[in-house]
């Protein structure tokens, strides 16, 4: 359904007999024309339920759950700024792990980095810090009291598989379009694709490429 109501680009060849024959058009989608979402969408949460997606969940299952169309899968991932499915839609744990044991050599003892485990003086909690950090002495203040303190004692190592699955989780909590609201949205968002006359104007659906 998306790509029927993206507009089109008709991309003009060099002819390919001779000099005085008519230029020959390929006719593409246009996959490169953004849509901007209105921004009152997002700052009021009526619009929307917050949702966690279950391993095994797709776009496609989603949509056909919660708006009774299959078809209606771009509709979450635009709404919720997903650009490649594959990479910004969660795995389930088999696949996170599947894949980190192709790309590192051991993902569960690798450190990828350090992190703050609660926050203390003036480093907030979830920073991430290095090595050095980890392996030196710190001076805090805390409540007013100057206090030293080892970097193990603040913060812990972050293998690399932890990250991955810390990141991936966070993958999991999106924002459903309520249904009563996806007509509208598909509507704007096909008026909004159709093209204004200029200079490459053919027709709402389609212009040359300038």
């Amino acid at each position: 359904m998306y790509f029927s109501i993206t507009p089109n680009l008709a991309y003009d060849e060099k002819p390919i007999k001779s000099p005085f024959s008519k230029s020959d058009f390929t006719i593409a989608n246009n996959f490169f024309r953004r849509y901007k979402i209105n921004d009152d969408v997002f700052s009021n949460a009526v619009y929307f339920n917050k949702y966690a997606i279950k391993d095994g969940e797709r776009p496609d299952t989603l949509a056909r759950n919660f708006y009774g169309n299959q078809f209606y899968d771009w509709v979450i991932l635009l709404t919720n700024n997903m650009v490649n499915a594959q990479y910004d839609w969660p795995m389930n744990n088999y696949e996170l792990y599947k894949v980190l044991e192709q790309e590192f050599d051991d993902p569960y003892s690798q450190i990828n980095h350090y992190e703050i485990k609660e926050a203390i003086g003036h480093y907030a909690a979830g920073l991430h810090v290095d090595k050095a950090f980890y392996d030196g002495t710190h001076k805090l203040n805390i409540d007013g009291t100057i206090t030293l303190k080892n970097g193990n004692e603040i913060a812990s190592p972050i293998t690399v598989a932890e990250y991955y699955q810390t990141e991936n989780e966070k993958k999991r909590e999106i924002y459903l379009l309520k249904q009563n609201y996806v007509q509208s949205f598909v509507d704007d968002f096909r008026k909004q694709n159709l093209y204004k006359k200029d200079t490459n104007y053919i027709s709402q659906r389609l212009k040359k490429t300038g």
